[in-house]
């Protein structure tokens, strides 16, 4: 069995879409099996950034030309038109790879999948609505509807794709959730200082979807005057000068830390200091912090806005509104909380990630997946069908 996924980047600074797919695709290759699963990307465009992973040979990186807004490459549809795969997907949407993808694996009579991301939630379709819809016309809407099948990582994400008017088969597989080594000792560190108290945290891109702002104001609103807040990212500029002069504005600049963009070990290492990840977005489709914050231990609060109800039902966290009040009462509560109290909301957690979105588990559904497109094997209880 021969695979090919594409992706638009693949650089480290791209965000969850590029480190889930790396995560995907290294536990495929962890398997010993004979199948071939690779992915095509452009190089990065800037020294600032690197492409993930350590130099792969299943990574088919093409010198990147792109041109025009929606990203045409010349070496990329070259590379696929010269390709020979048994099946074609591609992540993400609205660049001409996704669309190239598409259109080739259907030139070639292949099936071919396509993984949004998140892209076709009602509220990502309305931003650049005037430039996504004659991308529609011209391409997307007949990929979409054309698709051997859709993969989603959530149920109200295979919702949203049911709306736009899809009608094949959608397969809904979590996102895996990278768990190295170091995740247990990190957890076990946690234990051994349960009694500190270090703050609570913002991790990602900083955009205005984001909310963090409700984060700061959520600080300022609680019974706790104390509380330091570490917001770790980059993204929009403009955006973060903003959450600056919020701070000071509401008097709490002394207590929010920036700490720019972290990633890998690093990454994890301030995660499992915090006492609480905050997710306060009105959008999110499976947010890869949440279980990475998980994994070490640490509660989060998420939004209504994110698929992540699991969190009030295995009691590691808080899916909540996104408002100031919600946000500063899950404060209150949080540090009400004895050491040992947050300490089990975090075993549960991350007993919760173990159990459910180990890396090695979602590559094999992807792995039955491919199997079933290809008349290989039967159809898993995870793909639905009208």
């Amino acid at each position: 069995m021969k695979i090919l996924q594409t992706i638009g980047g693949f650089g480290a600074k791209s965000g969850g879409t590029s480190t889930c797919t790396y995560d995907l695709l290294s536990a495929i290759h962890g398997f010993d099996t004979n199948d071939v699963v690779d992915l095509l990307t452009p190089d990065v465009n800037t020294t600032a950034d690197r492409l993930m992973g350590c130099g792969e040979d299943w990574i088919k990186c093409v010198d990147n030309d792109y041109k025009t807004p929606v990203s045409v490459s010349a070496n990329m549809t070259r590379f696929l038109n010269g390709s020979d795969y048994d099946i074609y997907h591609t992540n993400g949407m609205w660049m001409h790879i996704n669309h190239s993808t598409c259109a080739i694996a259907r030139k070639k009579g292949k099936p071919y999948i396509i993984t949004p991301h998140g892209m076709l939630y009602p509220e990502a379709l309305a931003r650049s609505a005037w430039k996504k819809w004659p991308l529609r016309k011209l391409w997307f809407d007949r990929d979409i509807r054309e698709a051997s099948c859709i993969h989603v990582t959530c149920e109200a994400e295979m919702n949203h794709v049911r709306s736009f008017g899809y009608d094949g088969p959608i397969a809904l597989i979590g996102n895996p959730v990278s768990m190295p080594e170091y995740t247990a000792e990190l957890f076990n560190l946690k234990k051994t200082n349960a009694d500190a108290l270090w703050g609570v945290a913002f991790l990602g891109r900083l955009h205005p979807i984001k909310k963090v702002e409700n984060l700061l104001y959520g600080v300022y609103l609680s019974s706790r005057r104390d509380v330091k807040v570490f917001i770790i990212g980059k993204g929009d500029e403009e955006y973060e000068r903003f959450l600056r002069y919020e701070a000071k504005r509401l008097g709490i600049e002394s207590q929010v830390q920036f700490l720019g963009f972290l990633n890998g070990r690093e990454k994890y290492e301030q995660l499992v200091k915090m006492d609480a990840l905050f997710v306060p977005s009105d959008m999110e489709n499976f947010g890869m912090i949440i279980p990475e914050a998980l994994i070490v231990g640490t509660p989060v609060m998420a939004s209504l806005g994110t698929p992540w109800q699991a969190l009030n039902e295995e009691k590691c966290g808080w899916w909540v509104d996104n408002s100031p009040e919600s946000i500063a009462k899950v404060i209150d509560d949080l540090y009400k909380k004895t050491p040992s109290e947050r300490m089990a909301m975090g075993q549960r957690g991350r007993d919760y990630i173990l159990r459910t979105f180990a890396a090695e588990k979602v590559a094999s559904q992807m792995l039955s997946l491919y199997r079933w497109l290809i008349a290989e094997a039967p159809k898993p209880e995870f793909v639905y069908t009208l």
